[in-house]
């Protein structure tokens, strides 16, 4: 098994300190459901970029749901026309994090509002001039081989240049390539470096195509919810037992209620974890952060948590 731990995590480019939308969710390779890491006070993009620097356990397979990257190939550059426009991922990474150094919370706005750049995406104001530059009949901006592929499995993707409407994805890809660029030597991004033989490893996931993949996946999705399915189908992939048969049989049996505190993040939970709960030792110590009924007493993960 080349992985032995699973992270999967939903993103937000909203502002603020904290973030509804950020979700966590942790698999054992060893098998077991997911579950979900609640702090208890709610994840912040910050949050987020500390524990992937200093605190994720050796040989995690990181799922990140946002862009990693620009559309380059439609047009062959990230801002075609511009001069110096970036030659690969990591420079933009670089440039997104350099124009945005006085915004805090890894936030975005610099760059999506320096003139030199706006022109290139759709915001609540305007489209921009090279919004369609790549001149694609679907007129929703430029897509990544990516989205194409997507596209073409049936699924309905949306432009990293897009920064309009509920399912934009523009300004949390944007966010995240802040965090990406800031663990560049500390955690390689595939297919952006290679992929070690050792070692913890990101990746970006697409949460919606992970469940509509799977029917068994899809068969306990009521009790998993989109971020805790994706965590599992990356372990799956990994060509690992799926969940244990008991806790499988119990959370198909059982489904879920949805956890109001959870916001967009889309997890659901039968109990929550306690709020004291050390996860981070838990995950240095290479197993599932343990999960507490609602008395506060400590219960298996699978009975404790339905993810």
């Amino acid at each position: 098994m080349r992985f032995k731990h699973f992270l999967a995590i939903d993103w937000s480019g909203a502002k603020g300190p904290r973030q509804k939308g950020i979700a966590l969710a942790f698999a054992d390779g060893e098998g077991g459901p997911p579950v979900l890491i609640d702090r208890g006070r709610g994840w912040g993009r910050e949050d987020v970029f500390a524990l992937l620097r200093d605190d994720l356990p050796p040989d995690t397979l990181v799922g990140m749901d946002l862009g990693i990257a620009l559309p380059f190939a439609d047009c062959g550059a990230y801002f075609p026309g511009l001069e110096d426009s970036p030659k690969d991922a990591p420079a933009l990474w670089a440039l997104i994090d350099a124009v945005c150094a006085e915004d805090s919370n890894l936030e975005a706005g610099s760059f999506v509002a320096d003139p030199r750049f706006a022109p290139y995406f759709r915001n609540g104001a305007a489209t921009g001039l090279h919004f369609r530059c790549d001149g694609a009949e679907h007129g929703r901006g430029r897509f990544r081989v990516t989205e194409q592929a997507q596209a073409a499995m049936g699924c309905k993707p949306y432009s990293n240049f897009n920064l309009v409407g509920a399912a934009q994805v523009g300004k949390s890809s944007l966010t995240g390539m802040r965090m990406l660029h800031r663990l560049r030597g500390r955690l390689p991004v595939w297919p952006i470096d290679p992929l070690p033989d050792t070692g913890s490893v990101a990746v970006e996931i697409y949460t919606s195509l992970a469940a509509s993949q799977d029917a068994q996946l899809r068969r306990i999705e009521r009790g998993a919810g989109r971020i805790g399915i994706a965590a599992s189908w990356w372990r799956r992939r990994d060509r690992r037992p799926f969940f244990r048969r008991a806790a499988d049989r119990r959370m198909a049996a059982q489904g879920g209620r949805r956890s109001p505190s959870l916001g967009s993040g889309a997890a659901y939970a039968r109990h929550r974890p306690h709020r004291g709960l050390d996860f981070r030792r838990a995950m240095i110590e290479g197993r599932s952060p343990r999960a507490y009924d609602a008395s506060g007493r400590f219960s298996s993960v699978g009975r404790a948590v339905d993810l």
